[in-house]
């Protein structure tokens, strides 16, 4: 069964090219959902996949870009799923 799940991904991911990698990685899985920057420095991504590919998501989100440095990646199931049929980058 599919879920929401939201990351939060801290360290050196803007201006490095991260929303734009994770956005790939998210197609090559076929995942749903939405990658952003935060006024915080940090990228939000929200996924929706099945719960058992989340440790394999979270492992993807720490390798990142060659000139990201992802220093902590924390998760959590989001009860709300959002209405989408693909991956984006939203940019504010």
């Amino acid at each position: 069964m599919q879920k929401a799940f939201r990351l939060i991904i801290s360290g050196r991911v803007q201006g490095v090219g991260y929303r734009r990698w994770f956005y790939q990685q998210a197609q090559a899985l076929a995942l749903q959902g939405y990658v952003k920057n935060l006024a915080t420095g940090e990228v939000e991504a929200l996924v929706i996949t099945d719960a058992e590919n989340l440790p394999h998501l979270i492992e993807l989100a720490y390798l990142g870009p060659s000139h990201a440095k992802v220093q902590q990646v924390r998760s959590c199931e989001v009860s709300q799923a959002l209405d989408v049929t693909d991956f984006q980058i939203i940019r504010e």
